[in-house]
């Protein structure tokens, strides 16, 4: 073909076949556009069609500026660029005279004030459509010289507003529109071509399939199937529904799996990339502040500048949530100062006070974190919305799809495949919520405001209904009509009206295909193959075994002696992980034996736990005691002294402990001190500390790591050895109080508690395995001290400083040895069992359990059998 020549063509996809198809045929001299851009040829002076990113930049401006009657109060409303830009599109689409209409309601008027303000904030060559149409017919007399011969393909509605543009080239040029019967027709003058039809249709397929997801999969089975028999090339392929958006995220990750080469007409989501990801990570961040779970997401995802940060968190407490700048600054130095190799780490701290910034810092934080696309992205998503709305604009967000149209399976909506049908067609969704779709009200203009049948001239539902039936009359080669028995959320879903009266297919999920889509499909369909693989065997043991009443290595068995079980016992246990090991030995094995850990919570807690609440009580005492121990001494301190040492104690902890631990919101976060510092006021001012030149401790740590250290005058070598007695364990710990007389004729261990007195608190022995730190504490100070007497009491700070002293500890010490020997033997023999805290709500490891009560009732038998020797220690005083 010679000579100049245009086509007009709709939709992205079109676009790229059609160019494709030019090429192919050796079309030169063939211009290939849409009606905007045909448009802008015709206007000249280097004119562009108005693009989705200027208008919504434009309209955010606009909008910012204020000064509207009905639209001022939501102008800064997520989504609002977004509803007032599609409001336009819909005004200009219809030709709607905005500036003849404005007084016939503040609402109109409000709008026509917008659209005055898009023509001053658009770029000096992009215009509006009313004004680029315009434009274009004061210089259609040059049609001639400029397109050419017009030929329209693939559009099925021509909206009002090219209406008179078409018309007036038509008077100009040769103009034939090559459509469907189907299309809307009626107000064109010009040459009108019927498009090309299949000798003989062939009969639909209709099916139902459970879900969208189940949808996507047997789109893929047809697919895969047409290609490898030969009947299809992935060219001629297409898949399609009316609305997109409930597959996309299916159908990217699917398709990719399958290694099917799969075009999405509409885009890429950009959430469901990398690129979109990190957007997301940093967005997160600047709009919810800094934490370690945050930061840690952006420097898996971000290109760079976060490399450190692995070195830096190996060396801080994992519970840490370093919520402030302040924390991680404070933490940085602190790394380097006990590392110097750790030298890299010191821009980490400039990096996250650019990120602490918020949305203020936005463009300094894309610089350092973002690159490439995902920079691009960024960029595109704040003009489209403003910042603090960023998550809204990125949820929008696409990206171009990697396969291009032309030779790849097509996914898209069915107004892009009504426009570049194609012969192997699988349209999705026809259920009586998806298609035909409904219209909805305008936000903008309501019915109220202005009719719909003014604005809308193409209902959705007509176009929905129109598009099927230009897609069923093109296919040639096959047709698959599928819906999906119930939705994404499990809703049941009826059948679309446009599935009339065909007979319907019904497909289980768990249907062995006539062909698999990607491995585990085929594995699916051959049980004998997939019984070959370890990964699937030992599935197929694990859920043979859960229905077996006998205890199973699924259900806590293992080999005797095993290296990890002896490591763990081989450790130096602390008051926590013996209680573990005595109550919920499952528990001790996947904490300890296997490493297992509760995933922290990025979001700050509206309260601390218990256990936090009594470690934060006791960091409390220990300040305060060592600061009174450096002046007159406990005993001599009076109530000035103590509100002095506690309120110092207060201050170091409220900034200290957000760098080890997740802490409320500031508000919570100070009451949460209130009444830790008033439980502690109860435990110092109780001073009974006996006869004169008893010396006091806290915190005293015992049976630590050789390279312990700690520069006070403690009463012992905290790294000398503590053992159970008759035991192979070895203990570890810090006794909270320790008051020793001077000739070490005695010794007092006080185990602060922050909770109330419990029920028969004097019968208390070890309570079960509970209450081990006071016999415990009692043990280290008659192995260290080699004192004649010893006390160990519980205080009971939440009972107004109720004390419990252990009467005989000895005695105490025996029944933990006991205790200690038989779940230990239990380990050593290969078999670890539930205990009666392992279903506890305040479990932090109850997620792991299975959910079934039916498994706890089945297995109770062989359970029971397995642990008859540890049970009766369950039930000690």
């Amino acid at each position: 073909m010679v000579g100049i020549a245009s086509v007009v063509i709709a939709g992205r996809a079109g676009f790229a076949i059609r160019r494709a198809e030019a090429a192919r045929a050796s079309q030169c001299g063939l211009r290939i556009m849409t009606l905007p851009q045909l448009a802008a040829r015709l206007a000249g002076g280097f004119t562009t069609p108005l693009s989705a990113e200027a208008l919504h930049l434009a309209v955010q401006t606009a909008l910012s500026e204020g000064g509207f009657v009905e639209l001022d109060a939501v102008r800064t409303l997520p989504g609002m660029t977004r509803a007032v830009a599609r409001t336009l599109r819909r005004i200009w689409d219809a030709d709607f005279d905005l500036k003849a209409q404005a007084s016939r309601h503040a609402r109109l008027g409000d709008v026509y004030r917008i659209e005055q303000r898009l023509r001053g904030r658009l770029p000096p060559a992009m215009m509006l459509p009313r004004d680029l149409r315009d434009a274009a017919l004061g210089r259609v007399n040059s049609a001639r010289s400029i397109t050419g011969p017009i030929i329209i393909e693939g559009l099925s509605f021509i909206a009002p507003i090219w209406r008179p543009l078409v018309s007036a080239l038509g008077r100009e040029v040769a103009v034939e529109w090559r459509a469907s019967v189907h299309a809307d027709t009626e107000w064109f003058q010009g040459k009108l071509t019927a498009a090309e039809q299949p000798a003989s249709a062939p009969a639909a397929a209709i099916i139902s399939c459970a879900d969208p997801h189940h949808e996507v999969v047997e789109s893929l089975r047809w697919a895969r199937a047409l290609i490898t028999s030969g009947r299809a090339r992935p060219q001629e392929i297409a898949i399609a529904a009316a609305s997109t958006a409930p597959w996309d995220e299916y159908f990217r990750f699917s398709a990719e799996d399958g290694g099917l080469r799969l075009h999405f007409g509409h885009g890429i989501p950009a959430l469901t990339t990398k690129d979109g990801q990190s957007c997301a990570a940093l967005a997160d961040i600047l709009l919810r502040g800094v934490s370690r779970n945050r930061v840690v997401r952006l420097a898996a995802l971000s290109d760079g500048g976060l490399e450190a940060l692995p070195r830096l968190l190996a060396a801080l407490p994992r519970a840490a949530t370093l919520a402030r700048a302040a924390d991680w600054q404070h933490a940085v130095a602190r790394a380097i100062e006990r590392d110097s190799s750790l030298g890299e780490c010191a821009a980490l701290s400039d990096m996250i006070a650019v990120l602490a910034a918020g949305m203020d810092g936005a463009e300094a934080a894309a610089a350092l974190f973002l690159r490439g696309r995902a920079r691009a992205l960024w960029d595109a998503s704040l003009r489209a919305a403003p910042p603090p709305a960023i998550e809204l604009s990125l949820q929008y967000a696409r990206l171009p799809s990697a396969n291009d149209a032309a030779d790849s399976i097509l996914w898209c909506s069915a107004r892009d495949l009504a426009a570049v049908p194609r012969p192997f067609v699988r349209l999705l969704g026809l259920t009586n919520r998806n298609w035909p779709r409904r219209s909805g009200h305008d936000p903008i203009l309501p019915d109220h405001i202005v009719a719909a049948e003014e604005l809308d001239h193409d209902p959705l539902a007509k176009a929905d209904r129109r598009h099927f039936d230009i897609i069923l009359e093109s296919a040639w080669g096959e047709i698959v009509l599928s819906r999906g028995r119930r939705s994404a959320h499990g809703s049941r879903l009826g059948r679309s009206s446009l599935l009339r009266h065909g007979a319907e297919r019904s497909l289980a999920r768990a249907r062995i295909p006539e062909h698999a889509w990607n491995e585990s499909d085929r594995l699916m369909a051959r049980p004998e193959e997939a019984a070959t693989l370890v990964r699937v065997a030992s599935a197929d043991q694990c859920w043979r075994d859960w229905h077996r009443e006998r205890l199973t290595r699924h259900d806590g068995q293992f080999d005797a002696s095993h290296p990890q079980i002896l490591r763990a016992l081989g450790k130096a246990q602390s008051a926590t992980s013996l209680k573990m090991l005595l109550r919920d030995p499952l528990g001790f094995v996947w904490r300890y034996a296997l490493g297992f850990r509760s995933a922290g919570d990025d979001v700050a807690p509206l309260t601390i736990s218990a256990d936090e609440f009594g470690h934060l009580v006791h960091q409390l005492l220990h300040l305060a005691l060592e600061a009174l121990g450096r002046g007159r001494g406990v005993a001599g301190a009076g109530e000035a002294e103590i509100t002095s040492a506690l309120d110092d104690a207060v201050a170091v902890v409220e900034d200290s402990w957000p760098r080890q631990f997740p802490v409320p919101p500031d508000l919570l976060w100070r009451s949460t001190l209130e009444r830790a510092a008033a439980l502690a006021r109860i435990g110092l001012s109780q001073n009974d500390v006996g006869l004169p030149g008893t010396r006091i401790w806290s915190e005293v740590a015992f049976g630590q790591a050789a390279d312990f250290q700690d520069p006070r005058d403690l009463p012992w070598d905290p790294a000398r050895p503590v053992r159970i007695p008759g035991t192979t364990i070895a203990l570890r710990g810090r006794i909270d109080r320790l008051d020793l007389r001077a000739d070490h004729s005695a010794v007092r261990v006080t185990d602060y508690k922050s909770a109330s007195v419990p029920a028969r608190s004097d019968r208390l022995v070890i309570a079960g395995g509970r209450e081990l730190q006071r016999a415990l504490s009692a043990l280290a100070c008659q192995q260290l001290t080699r004192c004649p007497r010893v006390l160990s009491r519980l205080f009971y700070l939440g009972g107004e400083g109720a004390i419990e002293t252990l009467k005989n500890p000895d005695e105490a010490i025996k029944q933990i040895a006991a205790f200690v020997d038989v779940a230990v033997t239990l380990l050593r023999r290969g078999s670890t069992v539930p205990g009666p805290e392992t279903f506890e709500r305040s479990n932090p490891m109850r997620l792991l359990l299975p959910a079934s009560p039916g498994y706890e009732r089945r297995k109770r038998a062989g359970y029971s059998q397995a642990r008859n020797a540890i049970t009766r220690y369950w039930n000690l005083p």
